[in-house]
C-alpha cells in the first residue's frame, strides 16, 4: 500500500526540490516548524503551492513559482453548521452563526472535493455530499466509533466518542486484556559551559496565534518574556525588564528578562515567537519536533520597539545537546 510522509519528510523533499504541488490546509509551517530558515527554502522551492486557509499568514505570503490562495469559510459561517471535538471526545454541534461574509470564500469541506473533482472526474459520486448533515452522516456508518454523530443538529446536542470512558473491559490486543508499562530511556541532556537550555512554553492549543504582544491565557506576560533564575541574571549583569539576545545554532532573538524561580542555566520563553532558535530535532518515532535548544544569552543595549526583533540566523558550529535515541536530526 502507498505510504505517505511525515510534515517533516516532506518539507526536506521539498528542499531538496522533490515536491511538485503541496497543499497546505489550515497551517503556518514558516512559524511552526523548527529552523525557519530551512523551513522558509523549503517552501520557496515547491514549483505549486497551495495554502488554503481562513486567514492570511506569512507561509501563504511567501513567494513561490506559483501560489494559491484559496479563502476558506470559518466554522462559524459554514451553511448548515458543523462540529468540534474537544479533548475529552465530546463531539459538539456548532450551528452556522449570521452575519457578514467574505466575498469568495467557501465552507473549507467544500474546497478540497471541488479539487479532487477537478482532477478526478471519475470519482464525483463518491463525493456527493451536499450538505455538512450528509457528511456526518457518512462518518457514522463508516466508522461506529462515531454513532450518534448523525443525529447532531443543533446547538447544545453533543455525543461522546467511545463512551464516557475507554478501554473499561481491557485492551483486545493484550493477552490478559491488561496494559503494559514500560520504562524509556531518556536522553542526556548536555549543558556546555557558558551555555542555557532553553525551553519553550507551548501549553495552550491554538498559541501559535496569538497577535497581540500580550497572552492573557498565560497571565498577561509579554510574549517576548525570557524567564531567567535571578542568579543567572546577576551573574550577566542583568536585571528585570533588560534586554537579552538569545542565540542558538539556527538564529539568534531578541526579548527581555523577567527574573522568575526557574532551575539555573534554564531558560523559558513564549513559542512561536521562539522558533526561530530551534533547530532541527525529532522525534524518531512520533515525529514530534524537539521544541528545547541551547542557547547562549547576551545582554544588550535597547530594544527597538516592544516586540522582539527576529534576525537572520549567521552560521554556528553544530551542537548537540540531546543525546541517546530520543533525539535524530532530521531525516528521520
Amino acid at each position: 500500500a502507498w505510504k505517505g510522509r511525515r510534515t517533516l519528510q516532506m518539507l526536506e523533499s521539498a528542499h531538496d526540490g522533490e515536491i511538485d504541488l503541496l497543499y497546505s490546509l489550515g497551517g503556518n509551517l514558516l512559524e511552526t516548524m523548527p529552523d525557519r530558515a530551512y523551513m522558509q527554502e523549503a517552501l520557496s522551492r515547491v514549483k505549486l503551492r497551495i495554502h488554503q486557509d481562513i486567514v492570511l499568514n506569512t507561509s501563504s505570503l511567501l513567494p513561490g513559482t506559483t501560489v494559491l490562495l484559496l479563502p476558506a469559510e470559518t466554522r462559524y459561517e459554514t451553511l448548515g453548521g458543523g462540529t468540534t471535538t474537544s479533548t475529552e471526545r465530546r463531539i459538539r454541534f456548532s450551528p452556522e452563526i449570521p452575519g457578514p461574509r467574505i466575498e469568495g470564500a467557501r465552507p473549507e469541506w467544500k474546497i478540497p472535493v471541488a479539487v479532487a473533482i477537478a482532477a478526478r472526474p471519475e470519482l464525483a459520486s463518491a463525493f456527493a455530499w451536499t450538505t455538512t448533515a450528509d457528511i456526518r452522516r457518512e462518518m457514522a456508518a463508516a466508522m461506529p466509533m462515531y454513532a450518534g454523530i448523525e443525529s447532531l443538529e443543533r446547538e447544545g446536542q453533543w455525543v461522546q466518542w467511545g463512551g464516557e470512558r475507554l478501554f473499561t473491559e481491557g485492551f483486545d490486543r493484550m493477552p490478559d486484556r491488561r496494559a503494559r508499562f514500560t520504562s524509556v530511556p531518556l536522553p542526556e541532556i548536555v549543558i556546555p559551559p557558558g551555555k542555557f537550555y532553553l525551553t519553550t512554553r507551548r501549553g495552550k492549543q491554538f498559541n501559535s496565534m496569538t497577535f497581540g504582544a500580550k497572552d492573557f491565557y498565560v497571565g498577561g506576560r509579554p510574549r517576548d518574556s525570557v524567564l531567567m533564575n535571578p542568579l543567572d541574571a546577576e551573574r550577566l549583569g542583568i536585571g528585570e525588564g533588560d534586554p537579552v539576545l538569545l542565540r542558538s545554532e539556527v538564529g539568534t532573538w531578541t526579548g527581555r528578562v523577567r527574573l522568575a524561580s526557574m532551575k539555573e542555566r534554564h531558560l523559558q520563553t513564549y513559542w512561536p515567537e521562539t522558533n526561530v532558535l530551534i533547530p532541527r530535532r525529532f522525534d524518531p518515532v512520533s515525529g514530534e519536533p524537539d521544541y528545547n535548544a541551547i542557547v547562549s544569552a547576551m545582554p544588550i543595549g535597547t530594544l527597538p520597539g516592544t516586540r522582539p526583533a527576529r534576525v537572520e540566523p549567521e552560521p554556528q558550529p553544530a551542537t548537540t545537546a540531546v543525546t541517546g535515541p530520543a533525539m535524530a536530526r532530521g531525516r528521520t
